[in-house]
């Protein structure tokens, strides 16, 4: 099992067409964050598997969902293989995207609030990225705060990271997709 901290950042990707190549080809992944769900952080009565006690999806943060998904589609990924953090939020974006049965994945799950979980839950996630043994597209669905701790980018909700694992199991972002576009840093 390889342990990688270092995130290189070349040049980041100006060519839309690139990244989804890179995505649906499965040399890539896409991280992705929840799309629009007013607020910051959750609620104190807080339960996973409760979305009455969430900040969950408002319904331009569905229709977003849904258009991002339709973006996949229209560059030629139909299905993926989806895994999502178990907050109804994550959830939700991963299910309206329409491209294959959701699976949650605790490590994509918020430390928001947790902070000491940053080291654990993002050396998880690369421990499952670096295990994964799929050529399948990739999509995760997770937060802000997840995002960063793995890749040093901040994102925006619906903001679509695209990674690459190398073979010294460093991670490598190619770049970024916001609204169907390439969007700077």
């Amino acid at each position: 099992m390889r342990f990688f901290l270092t995130v290189l950042s070349p040049a980041h990707a100006t060519d839309e067409a690139a990244l989804w190549r890179a995505i649906r080809s499965g040399e890539a992944f896409a991280i992705l964050r929840h799309e629009l769900a007013p607020g910051i952080g959750d609620p104190n009565n807080f339960q996973i598997g409760n979305c009455a006690t969430q900040r969950i999806l408002n319904d331009t943060g569905r229709k977003q969902a849904t258009t991002t998904g339709e973006r996949f589609r229209e560059n030629g990924i139909n299905r993926a293989d989806v895994y999502s953090s178990q907050w109804c939020r994550c959830r939700e974006t991963a299910k309206l995207l329409g491209l294959g049965n959701v699976r949650d994945l605790p490590a994509l799950n918020s430390f928001y609030e947790n902070y000491e979980k940053r080291t654990p839950r993002t050396q998880q996630l690369k421990e499952w990225l670096d295990a994964r043994n799929s050529s399948a597209p990739l999509v995760l669905v997770s937060h802000q705060v997840n995002i960063r701790a793995l890749t040093r980018e901040p994102t925006r909700s619906g903001e679509i990271v695209v990674a690459q694992i190398l073979p010294d199991g460093k991670i490598m972002v190619l770049g970024k997709l916001y609204r169907g576009q390439v969007s700077g840093r």
